[in-house]
């Protein structure tokens, strides 16, 4: 049996409502329909079309929230309407249902930056993507780190020391190169507009025996490394495929409707700001369809990389970004309770609801499916380009 998917204006929201600046994209329906930037408004969901065509066109403005807050728009339909349309398995183009809130900006993904998840990392690679292995090889790796590795500041003189005890004694890893080495992993995630949003089934490989849902806080910058405003994103995340080899990771990483990200985006204005954000905390809750229930949490706070460093890390000298990007910033949480077996952790079932909420950031929900069943992406960049052309929104600056 599938286990419910459900949206409600109460868990979609943030705890204080429509305080902030509240944008996305939908699907709207017309004469052409087509996805558009919208607003979520305390009377309902608007369309701002009549001003702005993308999401990345709107990070460019000199004042995205001011923009947002000046331009009217039309309104489509109450916050509860378009919920229930986006939350209905067969969707009707005929009514407006929610997507990722990104367009063309690129999806990369900062990983290894929180101490626990550094961790499993390592224990990942020594267990080469065999769960049976992950609790002895857990229990010696920490025996040989030692200390609290949330103290260590990557790339400092005591991290460099560490790091020469650990190869000394045989324990280095490439993952705990970038946790606390100088150099932060950065890497693509998912191609310009193959994010899903809310609502929606995500995909794990159908290969995957290992496997578990990163929640994550996801930035959106633009083309100048700007830190506009933040969304949140499930990093689904194939533990045994990476775990064989580094060299895997796009096939872990990079899976039809493998990348969630959603339900909004909140920019930052009065009511939040990126100094708000270093202290949010993130819950997880997977439902399963076989009762199984866990619960997890992420804070910002215990980030090793502040957000803006992980930006510089991205955007520079040798790397442009000129539609800009979305940065998964890593996730603290690593699930190691056991599910079907003693010893062998965590690891999805198809039918699970996976549900990361924050206080600011409201709620997004996604049901688990293989990506060879889940329908394949198809609205790329040429279908795209062509909607914005016949609904005529490619002039007036629009873009």
């Amino acid at each position: 049996m599938t286990a419910p998917l459900t949206l409600t204006p109460r868990d979609f929201l943030p705890d204080d409502g429509h305080a902030g600046t509240l944008v996305g994209r939908a699907w709207v329906p017309g004469a052409t329909p087509g996805p558009a930037v919208v607003a979520f408004r305390t009377d309902g969901v608007y369309d701002l079309s009549d001003r702005i065509a993308t999401m990345s066109g709107l990070l460019e403005r000199a004042d995205p929230a001011g923009f947002v807050r000046d331009t009217p728009g039309r309104r489509i339909a109450s916050l509860e309407t378009v919920l229930a349309s986006t939350a209905r398995t067969a969707r009707d183009e005929r009514e407006p249902y929610l997507l990722a809130p990104c367009d063309l900006q690129v999806i990369k993904a900062a990983g290894v930056t929180f101490a626990a998840s550094l961790l499993e990392r390592v224990i990942e690679e020594r267990a080469a993507g065999d769960p049976s292995l992950a609790a002895g090889i857990r229990e010696r790796v920490l025996g040989a780190i030692g200390g609290d590795l949330r103290v260590l500041r990557p790339g400092s003189e005591a991290a460099m020391r560490l790091k020469a005890v650990l190869i000394e004694q045989g324990m280095w890893s490439q993952y705990l190169e970038v946790g606390i080495g100088p150099d932060a992993e950065v890497f693509t995630k998912a191609p310009v507009l193959a994010a899903v949003g809310t609502g929606v089934d995500i995909g794990l490989h159908p290969a995957s025996a290992w496997n578990n849902p990163e929640p994550e806080v996801v930035l959106g910058v633009d083309s100048r490394g700007r830190i506009l405003g933040a969304t949140l994103g499930n990093d689904v995340n194939l533990r045994d495929f990476e775990g064989r080899s580094a060299l895997l990771l796009g096939k872990a990483k990079d899976n039809n409707a493998s990348c969630a990200i959603g339900p909004f985006m909140r920019l930052f204005d009065a009511s939040f700001s990126l100094e708000d954000l270093r202290s949010e905390d993130i819950g997880l809750r997977v439902e399963g369809p076989d009762g199984f229930v866990l619960n997890g949490a992420s804070t910002m706070r215990e980030i090793s990389r502040d957000p803006e460093e992980l930006v510089r890390h991205t955007l520079g000298g040798t790397h442009q970004y000129p539609d800009g990007f979305m940065l998964f910033l890593g996730t603290l949480f690593a699930p190691v309770d056991d599910r079907d077996a003693p010893g062998r952790g965590f690891t999805h079932h198809v039918g699970d609801v996976v549900t990361i909420r924050s206080h600011h950031l409201g709620t997004l929900r996604n049901r688990v499916d293989t990506s060879d069943r889940i329908a394949p992406w198809s609205f790329g960049l040429r279908a795209f380009i062509t909607n914005l052309a016949a609904r005529g929104l490619l002039a007036d600056g629009r873009l």
